[in-house]
């Protein structure tokens, strides 16, 4: 019975440390949803005429940004509540589950003649959204040239709703970072190294009690012995 008893003591410490270790691994899992090329990434936007905003409208998929693949869309801007063709109009986007935030940006009434283009850019690693940013440029004459269309409904102030080319460009960063990669690795050894002491120290104590026990179990019995000497 006592062997039964002190095999569970034993083993105790070691389950301790087997769950410990696997608190460590998951620990250090990725807490974002990872995406896959092809996914679409949702988006939102909101639009500002004068002091009114909008409130954040879902951008249907067909016009979102789809996940490293490089590609152009038409976005329509409609037309804003109380516009009288003078007033500069501009919007903004959130981009992904993470909301990246996108600021204003001015799409029409920019004082240029050219049709205005949004260019964004998206940095991924892996799985992984890591940040957008984008500009308004001009719209390159060789869509215009092919799309004559989009000018003149542009420039026509009858014309709504408006039509924006977006383009998404994807860059993929190395996934290999030195010193997160450091600071992990010295973090799960900090860690396992804490768990081992307290399996050590368990199992040190342990032997101890045991020994004081027998110890004094041994003790009583030769105390016993002399006495029926006697």
């Amino acid at each position: 019975m006592k062997k039964v008893m002190a095999g569970m003591v034993t083993q105790a410490p070691l389950k301790s440390l087997i769950e410990g270790l696997l608190l460590i691994s998951i620990s250090f899992l990725p807490l974002s949803s990872a995406y896959r090329p092809g996914d679409i990434v949702a988006m939102s936007k909101m639009g500002q005429y004068h002091s009114s905003r909008t409130t954040w409208h879902d951008v249907i998929g067909k016009h979102c940004p789809i996940f490293a693949v490089n590609r152009e869309v038409l976005i329509p801007i409609a037309k804003p509540v109380g516009y009288t063709g003078t007033d500069p109009y501009k919007i903004k986007f959130q981009v992904g589950s993470e909301k990246f935030l996108i600021h204003w940006l001015l799409v029409i009434n920019r004082k240029s003649s050219e049709v205005p283009m949004i260019d964004v850019n998206l940095r991924y690693s892996g799985g992984d959204l890591l940040g957008v940013t984008a500009q308004v440029v001009d719209m390159p004459l060789s869509y215009l040239n092919t799309h004559p269309e989009i000018r003149k409904q542009f420039w026509d102030p009858q014309h709504w709703p408006k039509h924006v080319l977006v383009r998404y460009t994807w860059k993929e960063q190395s996934e290999i970072d030195v010193s997160s990669g450091f600071y992990v690795l010295f973090g799960s050894a900090l860690t396992f190294s804490f768990v081992l002491s307290i399996y050590v120290l368990q199992s040190s104590r342990e032997k101890l009690a045991r020994f004081v026990r027998e110890t004094v179990v041994e003790s009583s019995s030769n105390v016993g012995e002399f006495g029926k000497v006697e």
